[in-house]
C-alpha cells in the first residue's frame, strides 16, 4: 500500500527541516562560529528551531505512516498532517521573533505540535483495536 499521504507531509517536513538548517549555517559562517553557539542568541534560537523540529518528526511523521497503513480516512490524515506542518512554521518563526520568550507563534505551534501528537496516538490505538 503506498503512502501517499504521509510521503506529502515528510516531504514538506524536510523542505522546512533545510530551511532551517540553512538559517544555522548562516548564522555559523556570518559569525565565524563552527561548533556550538559562541553564546550567540540569535544562533542559539536559530539551532533550538531546527532541533526542535528534528526532535517531534521522526515520531509525528511515523505516526502518521502508521495511520496511514492501517486505513485511516485520508480526510484525517490530511487534518493532521495540515495541522503539523501549520504548527511547525509557527513555533520557528515565534520562538525567533519572541527571541526566546512568549511569542503568540511559539505558543500556537507547540499547541499544534502537542495536538497533532495526541490524535494520531488516538488514531492510532483506535485503528490497533478496532
Amino acid at each position: 500500500m503506498p503512502l501517499t499521504i504521509t510521503a506529502l507531509y515528510l516531504s514538506f517536513t524536510a523542505l522546512l527541516a533545510l530551511v532551517l538548517a540553512y538559517r544555522v549555517v548562516r548564522l555559523r559562517r556570518s559569525r565565524g562560529i563552527g561548533l556550538g553557539n559562541g553564546q550567540d542568541k540569535d544562533l542559539t534560537l536559530s539551532v533550538r528551531c531546527h532541533a526542535n523540529l528534528l526532535e517531534y518528526a521522526p515520531l509525528v511523521m511515523l505516526m502518521l505512516a502508521s495511520a496511514e497503513l492501517n486505513g485511516a480516512p485520508g480526510l484525517l490524515l490530511h487534518l493532521c498532517g495540515s495541522a503539523w506542518l501549520l504548527g511547525r512554521v509557527l513555533h520557528p518563526w515565534g520562538l525567533t521573533r519572541g527571541r526566546g520568550g512568549y511569542h503568540l507563534g511559539r505558543f500556537w505551534g507547540t499547541l499544534l505540535t502537542w495536538c497533532v501528537t495526541l490524535a494520531l496516538v488516538g488514531l492510532n490505538l483506535t485503528l490497533a483495536v478496532a
